[in-house]
């Protein structure tokens, strides 16, 4: 699977074959951030299922604002516009949706791979893959919703401090990946779940897929809480997505993503 050196509208439009997830999608060389960018879009209107792909971003963000870029070739960085028609209390459950639709578009390509929660997709117990959520209002109805997706497919090598906690699908596989099939199988996926939680505005049914690939499952957890951390045993997640931690009393605590983060006692998974 060599690394196609055509990237565009058109190779990524030709790959994509869903019904409305990416069926348009905009490609920029370079653009501030797929987000900011696709912000713009829905402000003049485009569709729910818009996708916008850059090569680079200038101004490209990661969890706590941490800045993010990547040499050409290497990543992809995209964001998927949405316009549900469900009130604005159930879009953070997206992000998981969206880290599962990863998790399982990257395993299709033959890897194994975990999901720490909330929506860190894991190969090797090191991440490959960033999502940033972000949603639009006018108070009582959503107006957008953008998931921002970055993954580390063709990237050869880390700065220091990332090298024990990042890695990209050729470091784990000695292969280059293309680009315009990897965002398909995404899209392809990210459908298919959409539709599973718009019926239940929950993981209902996505529950199954879900515990299937949770690294944590039935494992040690930290959740760091500030002075309030606590340890105790992964039971999974509920419906509306929260994690499910048993402490040493068999009491059972529901961890909400966003207020927290987790970590597995001995390592980062």
């Amino acid at each position: 699977m060599a690394q196609n050196d055509r990237y565009n509208e058109e190779t990524i439009s030709k790959a994509i074959n869903t019904k409305w997830a990416g069926k348009t999608v905009h490609f920029a060389k370079e653009t501030d951030s797929t987000n900011s960018w696709i912000k713009r879009l829905a402000k003049e209107g485009a569709e729910h299922g818009t996708l916008a792909v850059a090569e680079f971003q200038s101004a490209g963000r990661g969890r706590f604002d941490r800045k993010w870029e990547a040499p050409e070739g290497s990543s992809i960085m995209m964001t998927l516009l949405l316009r549900p028609e469900f009130s604005p209390q159930y879009a953070s459950m997206l992000t998981l949706v969206m880290g599962l639709a990863v998790a399982q578009a990257v395993e299709e390509l033959g890897f194994e791979v975990s999901i720490k929660w909330p929506n860190d997709v894991v190969i090797s117990r090191k991440k490959i893959c960033g999502i940033l959520t972000e949603m639009g209002t006018n108070g009582v109805k959503i107006n957008y919703v953008l998931i921002g997706v970055g993954i580390n497919v063709n990237l050869k090598e880390f700065p220091e401090e990332m090298q024990d906690k990042a890695t990209s699908l050729i470091l784990e596989s000695g292969q280059e990946y293309d680009r315009n099939q990897v965002i398909s199988q995404v899209m392809k996926y990210f459908e298919i779940n959409y539709e599973k939680f718009v019926q239940t505005c929950d993981f209902t049914h996505l529950l199954e897929d879900y515990h299937k690939i949770l690294a944590n499952l039935n494992q040690p957890v930290r959740v760091l809480d500030g002075s309030k951390s606590f340890e105790g045993i992964c039971r999974g997640i509920d419906e509306k997505g929260e994690l499910l931690v048993e402490k040493q009393d068999k009491e059972i605590t529901k961890v909400s993503a966003g207020e927290v983060s987790v970590r597995g006692l001995y390592s980062y998974v």
